[in-house]
């Protein structure tokens, strides 16, 4: 028993050090942590390391623009000199203003869906000063396995046709008995979507120019 008592106070010291020195690093580790999680002057300091790594960050991957309809310029006096659905009369009509000038005007765009752009050609007649006058027809071709196919034709005089927002818009002017070319009465708008493989009437409204184009000037109550 004896050997059992004088080991204890022989390894006493040995002990106590040991304790202490792991006291002491426990409070080290405990100050390391409260320095980092402050973000004071620490090894770890919030701000700078996470912009690092937002500047390393690979930049993030913004979807492309889907793209643009193929174009393909067409002549558009040949086409609608060679089109069947025109009428005898346009095609006799349709001839240079000035030079070689054709009073026609073509647009480009998407109307169709398809895969190539679509064509509008307004065709005109010659105007006092040798340039466009007003429509006489309006059509749409659609490319169909490389040919161009009407899908769309108006031949009431004074009617233009263009792309809005992906519809077909087309203008009628509106003329009473004893209007001047020059100044209409009203005018028609009228909005077509492509659907099923053909255009759908999908809105009209009816502007009346009244006294603006020098039309009655009796008081609408009907006194003057």
């Amino acid at each position: 028993m004896r050997g059992l008592t004088d080991a204890g106070p022989s390894r006493g010291p040995a002990s106590a050090q040991a304790v202490i020195t792991a006291a002491a690093v426990l409070a080290a580790l405990a100050l390391f942590a409260v320095a980092c999680g402050t973000g004071g002057t620490g090894a770890r300091d919030e701000g700078p390391a996470h912009a690092d790594s937002v500047g390393n960050a690979p930049a993030a991957k913004v979807p492309a623009p889907n793209p643009s309809q193929s174009y393909d310029k067409i002549n558009a006096v040949a086409l609608v000199k060679a089109d069947p659905a025109v009428s005898a009369t346009v095609k006799r009509d349709l001839k240079p203003c000035s030079g070689n000038a054709y009073p026609v005007d073509v647009t480009y765009g998407n109307l169709t869906g398809g895969t190539v752009d679509d064509v509008v050609v307004n065709v005109l007649t010659c105007g006092d000063a040798g340039g466009p006058g007003f429509g006489v027809g309006a059509y749409v071709y659609r490319n169909e396995s490389g040919a161009y196919l009407n899908v769309f034709k108006a031949e009431e005089s004074p009617v233009y046709a263009e792309i809005d927002k992906g519809d077909l818009s087309v203008t009628k002017q509106v003329y009473e008995k004893g209007d001047p070319v020059s100044s209409p009465s009203g005018e028609n708008v009228i909005t077509y979507s492509w659907a099923a493989g053909h255009f759908v009437q999908q809105d009209f409204h009816h502007t009346d120019y009244g006294n603006a184009a020098g039309g009655d000037t009796q008081d609408p109550s009907g006194t003057s």
